[in-house]
């Protein structure tokens, strides 16, 4: 399964139509949201072509499944408006006999998460700033934000297949960086 990872859109219809890109040029089975994704949040300036509504017309839209979990700026009044559930707090995919355990990263920090063994991966967003790194045996990830990057960061999302995680520019839709899970 080739799955599209993004968190943190922020209502920017530009990078929700540029994620939305990079979902149909790589050919995406599934669209995995990590959360804040209609909503800018009081302490981020406005992202570029903020419209919710149009984002989440954009969303409701797809032909595919999508998942998602719930952001520190996702509210009940958004899931009013998507087709598609956004209220939990968390979820777990398994890959084989490895879990990756899937959060925004305001509840379940990779300080603090539900117990995790060597080889799983906590997947999160929240900070707008990719990571890739191990932490006890376990894989922690982050795709960075697709509309408020911070730490000069691209305006990225990941895409996962066959084991490998695969950071996209949304801008340029060029890979920043490669990692394959268990080497």
């Amino acid at each position: 399964m080739k799955l599209l990872i993004a968190s943190d859109v922020h209502g920017s219809a530009y990078y929700c139509r540029l994620l939305l890109d990079r979902l149909r040029d790589e050919k995406a089975e599934s669209l995995l949201l990590l959360g804040d994704t209609l909503y800018h949040g009081p302490r981020n300036a406005l992202p570029r072509d903020y419209a919710p509504m149009e984002v989440a017309a954009m969303l409701n839209a797809l032909d595919l499944p999508v998942c998602s979990v719930r952001g520190n700026c996702d509210a009940e009044i958004d899931q009013a408006v998507l087709d598609f559930p956004i209220m939990a707090d968390c979820s777990l995919l398994l890959y084989g006999n490895r879990r990756i355990f899937v959060t925004h990263g305001h509840l379940y920090t990779p300080e603090q998460h539900p117990r995790l063994r060597p080889g799983d991966a906590f997947l999160f967003g929240h900070i707008h700033v990719p990571l890739c790194e191990e932490r006890d045996g376990v894989l922690i990830l982050n795709p960075g934000s697709a509309a408020i990057p911070k730490e000069q960061s691209p305006h990225s999302a990941m895409l996962f297949e066959d084991g490998v995680f695969r950071w996209l520019d949304l801008e340029t839709g060029a890979c920043c960086r490669e990692h394959r899970w268990g080497t």
